[in-house]
């Protein structure tokens, strides 16, 4: 009976090894590995933004309960008054009825470039300008969005407390 369930030495030398291709490397796998879709952050810059982060942003805030926000993706001057520069992208969010409004601007058409935020509240205008997710080597959307919120949670515009 044991001589049924194990096989014989001429059986196991008789099995080849894996195909070899020409030159000695091995055959390609009869399934090639599907490829990865382009992630949403390889997107031309304004597509991105206008695509998939505004609408992330306003479904997010939604979820904090927020539901009457405003965003506009504009190329304008920076909003402190006094400050002279050139036009850059900017995504500018106003909610409570534009009482409250703040900015997320883009010194390039570039998500991994220098960004910035400011706010203002009751009406008024932009005052400071803050850096924007300075530390982050990869910028991702999941990452622009949290960052979005943390830092309007920072203003206490989301959750008071």
């Amino acid at each position: 009976m044991a001589d049924e369930t194990t096989p014989k030495a001429d059986e196991q030398a008789t099995e080849k090894p894996p195909a070899k291709a020409a030159g000695g490397e091995a055959a390609p796998a009869a399934k090639a590995k599907k490829e990865k879709p382009p992630a949403v952050e390889d997107k031309p810059f304004p597509e991105f933004i206008k695509q998939d982060f505004m609408p992330a942003v306003k479904n997010a805030m939604a979820k904090e309960g927020i539901t009457d926000l405003y965003l506009a993706f504009e190329n304008r001057s920076y909003p402190i008054p006094g400050l002279v520069t050139d036009p850059c992208w900017q995504v500018i969010g106003q909610l409570n009825g534009g009482r409250r409004q703040f900015i997320i601007g883009f010194s390039k058409e570039d998500i991994a470039a220098p960004k910035f935020f400011c706010s203002a509240d009751r009406g008024s205008t932009p005052s400071v300008l803050e850096s924007f997710m300075i530390d982050e080597r990869k910028v991702t959307l999941d990452l622009m969005v949290q960052y979005t919120l943390q830092r309007l949670n920072g203003q206490k515009w989301l959750v008071r407390n």
